[in-house]
């Protein structure tokens, strides 16, 4: 009975040991915090107390933003800006960036291991559309150069996470 209960307590230590190394290594990895989401469909832009947009580009504080990447530059970095919902009577509305002029814009890296998630599929073709239907949100994994791609093409409404001054996380909003 003894070797069994000393056999059990090895077999949890050991258990417990993996499983500790394997959170201090994603603790190392730099996890990234859970982040308080904006409204999805939101009518004002969101505020960045204390930056100063006057110092030119430079990145977003640590958050979740409702915006649209505007360029990428060839050193992997994106602009991007904020973005409103504005209502119209003739269709459900649309999303709409700040007005010409208005200096309202950030820019950061792309982290290499950004998490990317398309509400158009990975191809982009629209063709079954994947997003969760109760957020409207993007759900299909893609790659780093993905999301490159897609952001030279054109802007596409998003909520872009800033974690320690990069881009880690870009989650598509689906809009009709």
């Amino acid at each position: 009975m003894k070797t069994r209960t000393l056999a059990t307590g090895v077999a949890a230590l050991a258990c417990s040991l993996a499983l500790t190394g394997g959170l201090a290594a994603h603790a190392e990895a730099g996890a990234i915090p859970k982040y308080k989401a904006p409204q999805i469909f939101g009518t004002t832009f969101q505020a960045d107390p204390g930056h100063d947009f006057t110092k030119g580009l430079h990145s977003r504080r640590n958050g979740i933003l409702r915006g649209w990447i505007t360029a990428v530059r060839g050193d992997g970095s994106a602009e991007y800006e904020p973005i409103k919902w504005k209502r119209d009577k003739h269709t459900e509305g649309y999303f709409v960036g700040p007005p010409e002029g208005d200096v309202t814009a950030y820019a950061s890296p792309i982290a290499k291991k950004v998490v990317f998630l398309s509400a158009s599929g990975c191809s982009g073709s629209g063709v079954g559309m994947t997003v969760d239907r109760r957020t409207g949100l993007g759900n299909k994994s893609c790659s780093r150069s993905t999301l490159i791609k897609r952001a030279k093409v054109g802007q596409r409404a998003s909520l872009i996470t800033v974690h320690k001054g990069e881009i880690v996380k870009v989650q598509e909003i689906f809009t009709p």
